[in-house]
């Protein structure tokens, strides 16, 4: 049985040692048969660098390495070119002097080994010099291979001002490229976001974007028959629904979906689900950002957005959906033609994973109260299992009362109308249960359905000063018809309507009915 390719490994590392690798040369041709400048945006743990380091054994001349991938007979291996390889994402650089530091390093790295010396003091003169020297001693243009080039500006993202040192630093470094397009056979640039304003976007205006290149959609991830197909031997056993349900569902305009391939790896040493990927990092500042914008949590299931706003975003206008995307806490689920070059993209979680995580990751945040809702979530899992609808409104409010006083002075987020209503998503999208916010049906919207094989809640939240009783909400549900369709359908209906207090921060109305078919 192959070994699992789990940590940072070279492309020749992996091929040489046996490891599983999922055939993505074919497109290295398309790429180097169609243009010059590229640049590709994918999550974090995607599979970028391994694709760069791939990239650069073919440039390389590396035969030996391709037996049996689709390159060996389609690449022409005599030409060998020098590579630059330059990555920004070792370490975390909090000012331009750092950052200077860092990328005089890897200039004086590259020229060591390409055997030259460089001079220069300043970082845009000695990468021009690097480039040229290595095309004057070796005869050939160089391929230029830049990764996570914007890991400075994410790592400081917090901080506006430090954001934006980064941004015009890496600006000096990254303009060299458009002038020195004589000495430059191929250019390849990965990162997380599009930021605008940096060089390489404004500069290189033949810089050709393939992150939403529906044929470039599967360059990075596994698509289900990639999976199939290489890592057969492990399979047995494996319930193949429920691996797509956790770790597939990826999408970048490409006509399928792809899995992460850090998860998958995970999973198959592991031999267990987990939240593999989505415990690599911490998205604190992302949480910070929906804060600030009083996001409403449910509505991150079903986002509309302009695909041009998708693509990029500026420092001094973060949009949290760009960031939500580009970071793989969200992707395409739906695209809409509304006029030529006009698309409207619908963006949701993509597997259970990402959904379950971030949303355990915002209750904690919205709540203040990590520890105590770690315990809740186990007995409101049960509680809505045996359907005792006391103990569910007893967890709930636990989940309000355990929320400091001090939390709600320091950040007013009781001032945020979608707040309460926020807290209870993340709570039970948090359980991992079949969670509908705000379903559509012929008479309007309920706020949450909850849709386990048992039974259906379906629940509707109104918000009073002081005293309420839930029953408004009960009546609205049934004067609207929400239950209507699950009724019809032979399901059993349990309809729950919770006032919530501003003067108390708790629930100040709780009401519960169950509906038969006979009742509509």
């Amino acid at each position: 049985m192959q070994k699992l390719p789990i940590g940072i490994y070279t492309f020749s590392e992996i091929i040489t040692e046996g490891y599983y690798y999922v055939d993505k040369t074919y497109y290295i041709y398309q790429l180097a048969q169609a243009g010059k400048y590229y640049f590709l945006s994918r999550p974090r743990r995607f599979g970028k660098s391994l694709f760069l380091d791939t990239l650069k054994c073919a440039f390389e001349g590396r035969e030996e390495l391709f037996k049996g991938l689709y390159l060996e007979n389609n690449w022409d291996f005599e030409k060998a070119y020098p590579v630059l390889c330059f990555s920004l994402g070792r370490g975390r650089v909090s000012s331009l002097e750092e950052l200077n530091t860092n990328i005089l390093s890897m200039l004086d790295a590259q020229a060591e080994k390409q055997g030259i010396e460089c001079k220069n003091e300043l970082v845009a003169n000695r990468f021009a010099e690097l480039i040229q020297k290595v095309y004057a001693k070796t005869g050939r243009r160089v391929v230029i291979l830049i990764d996570e080039y914007d890991k400075p500006i994410l790592d400081n993202l917090e901080d506006g001002q430090k954001a934006e040192q980064m941004r015009d630093g890496l600006m000096n470094f990254y303009s060299v490229i458009k002038d020195s397009d004589c000495y430059i056979e191929f250019c390849f640039i990965t990162g997380v976001s599009k930021f605008s304003r940096v060089s390489i976007f404004s500069d290189l205006n033949n810089l050709e974007d393939i992150s939403l290149d529906s044929r470039m959609g599967a360059i990075c991830g596994y698509t289900q028959s990639e999976l199939e197909n290489t890592f057969a031997e492990r399979l047995p056993g494996v319930d193949l629904d429920e691996l797509a349900t956790w770790y597939n569902g990826y999408n970048f305009m490409g006509e399928e979906n792809v899995y992460n391939p850090f998860d998958v790896l995970l999973f198959f040493r592991e031999n267990k689900f987990g939240n593999y990927w989505f415990e690599t990092a911490t998205p604190s500042f992302l949480v910070k950002l929906l804060r600030r914008n009083k996001i409403y949590l449910p509505n991150l299931e079903h986002i509309e957005i302009d695909q041009n706003m998708l693509s990029s975003f500026d420092l001094e206008q973060i949009l949290p959906e760009a960031i939500l995307f580009q970071s793989g806490y969200l992707t395409i689920k739906n695209v809409e033609e509304m006029a030529p070059g006009q698309r409207l993209l619908t963006l949701d979680f993509p597997n259970r994973e990402v959904r379950v995580s971030l949303n355990m990751h915002l209750l904690n945040y919205l709540s203040g109260a990590p520890s105590r809702t770690s315990s809740l979530r186990f007995r409101m899992i049960k509680a809505l299992q045996q359907q005792d609808m006391q103990q569910v409104k007893k967890l709930f409010q636990s989940l309000f009362s355990s929320i400091p006083y001090e939390w709600y002075t320091q950040s007013r987020m009781d001032e945020y109308e979608g707040y309460y209503a926020s807290v209870v998503y993340a709570f039970l999208a948090s359980l991992g249960v079949d969670l509908h916010p705000e379903p559509s049906s012929n008479h309007g919207q309920a706020d949450l359905i909850i849709d386990s094989k048992e039974v259906v809640y379906i629940l509707e939240f109104k918000v009073v000063e002081l005293v309420g009783d839930g029953q408004k909400a009960i009546t609205q549900i049934k004067e609207k018809g929400y239950h209507q369709q699950y009724v019809q359908a032979g399901r059993k209906v349990i309809l729950l309507g919770m006032d919530f207090s501003k003067q108390e921060r708790n629930i100040a109305g709780f009401e519960f009915e169950w509906i038969n078919f006979e009742e509509i």
